[in-house]
């Protein structure tokens, strides 16, 4: 009897403990709770990345193009991209969906090439890759370090791949991994937005054309409404666009424009203002080796400083700038063109602590002016400086001669005596109207209308370049054709002048703090390679020999612990 009732209470224990065991697995399997032990926060997602992934109402299907055989540090980048994708899923409730492709996993070389062709079309942009083997060897490789997303019939193509020249391949790497969740995030709110935002580029003043800002209005167009249009005095006819865009004007503004441009503002508009307070015409220089640079009135002076900036008169010279070609064949003899630095080309430095400018690459500009901000600006308006001029810097004021003569004869080192210059600068607060105590009913005409003197908190930029947005345009007898933004024509490197105007626009009309998330920094924990080589094998050895070593001993200990308890028992 006693051999039964214990046979059978350990039968009931069994089976309670293999209940309990189901239950307990059944509700951990549908509590999604984790704990980032990571300084940095690594995997934990923003609250902004959270909310949206919360309000998907379609699943997201998402094809990544890094997959294959890959040097190490891609490798880190897809696991990178894994992880954050695993969060992704379990925070919008299994709603996104994923898939690791190898975009060369075909058999022949014409389904190799149409892949490619494919996703190159699509916005992928497609990097080479050199990986070296543990003999010295070298091989090259192209890649697709890119996803396309998928939500309800539209797609949108990610690149996720910091590639800047200035920084090692395991800074851009990290520099990639840093910026995944925000280059995620934000494809997945512009595909699942019930609202498109619509911007507008302002025209009537001599702006840039559209073919001259052809390359950043097409990547606008993927995320916003984008238009052009005159003011022509009309008041809130800006009303229904979240951002401005006045992109180096030529001509004065009537008092009529900047009082419709300002009750905008007034209403919690934004604006982006590239702006050249001096006058030079590239085409002359071209043509004529030489052009003057002249001071341009545009009638703004009092309003922006109203609002707490100043663009000052002043042309930069720098050091740090990029290239023109020059003929330097002796007359009579065949055109042989050379590079030159260019010191009236700067190219600028960005602010790396600033969601706008954080891992940017240099900006490309072109006859630059310098701004100040203004302390006494009532309202409180935070300013933050985003670009800056290199430490070897000066400037002159106009009237002056530019001459390509100038490279024959440049100014001694010396004189470039001032550092950093700010080039483009962030207001944010409450701005206080310029038309504040000043009559407007000129302006109103018979509208009812009350004039607004105190903004609710809003935001601007202000950038003294106005080719900071320009791209250059190949024109054929039939079009004109808009080349990428940032391309320098002649080296053919990519500047980062369309990252910032596009993190611009991004930030003027971000109200949800998503541009916040490209502030998230990782720490770059690199091993000493020397160290590596010098030192694998006793690495490998503890690695792999001591923890069987450990078992043996800890099995062999148990064994006598055993025997030596059960001998004494026996006894």
């Amino acid at each position: 009897m006693k051999k039964s009732n214990l046979r059978r209470d350990n039968i009931i224990q069994l089976l309670l403990t293999l209940v309990i065991a189901v239950l307990l697995a059944f509700i951990f399997s549908h509590i999604y709770y984790r704990v980032d032990l990571t300084s940095e926060k690594r995997y934990s997602l923003s609250a902004s990345t959270r909310q949206i992934l919360n309000e998907l109402a379609s699943p997201v299907f998402v094809q990544i193009y890094l997959d294959g055989e890959m040097p190490v540090g891609f490798k880190k980048l897809r696991r990178s991209v894994k992880d954050m994708l695993d969060e992704f899923r379990i925070q919008s409730g299994k709603k996104v969906i994923y898939e690791f492709i190898d975009p060369f996993d075909f058999d022949s070389q014409e389904e190799k090439k149409e892949m490619m062709e494919t996703l190159y079309k699509k916005g992928l942009q497609p990097t080479n890759i050199h990986d070296r083997d543990e003999e010295g060897g070298v091989s090259q490789k192209m890649i697709f370090p890119g996803m396309i997303m998928n939500y309800d019939g539209m797609e949108m193509t990610v690149n996720i791949l910091e590639n800047n020249p200035a920084q090692s391949a395991a800074q851009n790497l990290n520099n990639s991994i840093e910026g995944l969740e925000y280059k995620m995030i934000q494809a997945v709110q512009n595909l699942s937005a019930d609202t498109i935002y619509n911007i507008a580029f302002l025209e009537g003043h001599g702006e840039l054309d559209e073919f001259s800002v052809g390359d950043i209005t097409y990547e606008l167009a993927k995320y916003y409404n984008v238009d052009r249009g005159v003011i022509g005095g009309k008041l809130n006819i800006l009303d229904k666009y979240a951002t401005l865009i006045i992109a180096k004007p030529e001509l004065r503004f009537s008092e009529a424009d900047k009082f419709v441009i300002d009750q905008y503002i007034m209403n919690g508009g934004r604006v982006l203002w590239l702006l050249d307070a001096v006058q030079v015409r590239s085409d002359s220089l071209q043509s004529a080796g030489s052009t003057a640079g002249l001071y341009r009135p545009l009638n703004l002076v009092d309003q922006l400083f109203k609002y707490g900036v100043r663009v000052n008169p002043k042309i930069v010279q720098d050091q740090q700038c990029s290239i023109i070609p020059i003929n330097i064949a002796l007359a009579g003899q065949q055109p042989r063109f050379s590079p030159v630095p260019w010191i009236y080309f700067p190219l600028l430095t960005p602010f790396n602590n600033h969601p706008v400018t954080k891992n940017l690459n240099l900006i490309k500009s072109e006859f630059i002016n310098t701004l100040d901000t203004v302390s006494a600006v009532p309202g409180g308006v935070k300013k933050k400086y985003l670009l800056f001029t290199s430490k070897f810097s000066r400037v002159i004021s106009p009237p002056v001669r530019i001459s390509l003569e100038e490279i024959k004869n440049p100014p001694a080192l010396k004189e470039f005596n001032v550092s950093h210059l700010p080039v483009a600068v962030l207001l944010e607060g409450s701005f206080e109207s310029v038309f504040k105590n000043r009559p407007t009913d000129r302006y109103i005409g018979e509208m009812k209308y009350q004039v607004i003197e105190k903004s609710v908190s809003t935001k601007m930029i202000v950038v003294a370049d106005g080719d900071i947005i320009r791209n250059e345009v190949r024109r054929t007898a039939t079009r004109d054709i808009p080349l990428p933004l940032g391309e320098d024509r002649y080296t053919k490197q990519i500047y980062g002048n369309k990252d910032f105007i596009l993190n611009a626009v991004n930030y003027l009309i971000d109200d949800i703090n998503l541009m916040n998330i490209r502030s998230k920094e990782l720490k770059l924990r690199l091993l000493n390679k020397e160290r590596i080589k010098k030192e694998q094998f006793k690495w490998k050895l503890i690695n792999v020999v001591f923890p069987v070593i450990f078992i043996i001993i800890f099995g062999v200990l148990v064994v006598l612990f055993r025997k030596r308890k059960y001998t004494r028992v026996g006894v």
